[in-house]
């Protein structure tokens, strides 16, 4: 779970993300909408698909990324599991 928080930290790969959840789309469409190197957003991908927030399919020569939502799931109910604790302490 501490690799999908990580990968959630950086605001370049949570755009990422909220691009993916309309749809799939090839690293070519989701470079269009960003202004940083496309080996630097390559580097963002790895890291999403290491953490498992991603999955990749190959069409030719291009790749296709999809949201891996069940995951989205389980760091949600992770960090709301946290958030709750904390917030029972402080009412406490």
């Amino acid at each position: 779970m501490s690799d999908v928080f990580e990968a959630l930290a950086h605001p370049v790969r949570r755009e990422i993300l909220k691009l993916l959840r309309k749809r799939p789309m090839s690293a070519g469409e989701l470079s269009e909408h960003f202004t940083i190197a496309k080996p630097t957003l390559s580097g963002h991908f790895a890291v999403l698909k290491n953490a498992d927030l991603v999955t990749t399919e190959r069409k030719g020569t291009t790749i296709i990324y999809r949201m891996n939502m069940s995951v989205m799931e389980e760091a949600l109910a992770a960090f709301l599991a946290i958030a709750g604790t904390k917030g029972k302490e402080r009412q406490g």
